[in-house]
């Protein structure tokens, strides 16, 4: 099983307003569907982020691969504190 860690955009949101869960998933699954577990948030009009580093570093030990957009995500926090 190939698990990607990546974004996930929730909510009937109106357009140009998106908001996105940081989700863990299989990589063949399709953006929305269903995920493995949910290890963060990511707010980009606002740049507000929140990730469960531990959870986060736990599956990239299982092998989980972060997408571009998550890898830099994960570097901004990691600067920020």
């Amino acid at each position: 099983m190939a698990v990607r860690i990546r974004l996930r955009r929730v909510g009937k949101n109106p357009k140009k307003k998106p908001y996105f869960r940081i989700c863990v998933c299989e990589r063949t699954a399709g953006r929305d569907s269903s995920f493995i577990e949910e290890i963060g948030t990511y707010n980009p009009i606002t740049g507000e982020a929140s990730i469960k580093k531990e959870r986060f570093d736990h599956w990239k030990s299982k092998g989980a691969q972060p997408s571009e957009t998550v890898k830099s995500l994960v570097k901004k926090l990691a600067k920020t504190g």
